[in-house]
């Protein structure tokens, strides 16, 4: 049986053993907040404002931990999206 030893690298062997677990990608396009009343008010047809500026890149998540920016791009009839800037592994691991 492997034994992993703090600091040491993982092994494609090791890397291996979790190709197979899922996790959820999410893709953010932006966020804000609001007073429950204002959330109350809301109806089909309402328009709320975003974080973000059109055209800025959105948020790509895995389990909630960002780890890209990206833009929507189509595939056939479906939104797909494309990985710009991967977010640094050790910045990732510093957000969970």
């Amino acid at each position: 049986m492997n034994e992993t030893i703090p600091g040491e690298r993982p092994t494609s062997e090791n890397l291996r053993l979790l190709e197979n677990i899922g996790v959820r990608l999410s893709v953010e396009v932006g966020r804000t907040e609001l007073t429950i009343r204002d959330l109350l008010r809301l109806s089909e047809g309402s328009v709320i404002e975003l974080d973000r500026l059109a055209g800025d890149p959105l948020d790509v998540l895995v389990n909630g931990t960002p780890i890209a920016k990206g833009e929507v791009v189509m595939v056939g009839e479906r939104f797909g999206i494309r990985f710009g800037q991967i977010i640094d592994p050790e910045k990732r691991a510093e957000s969970i």
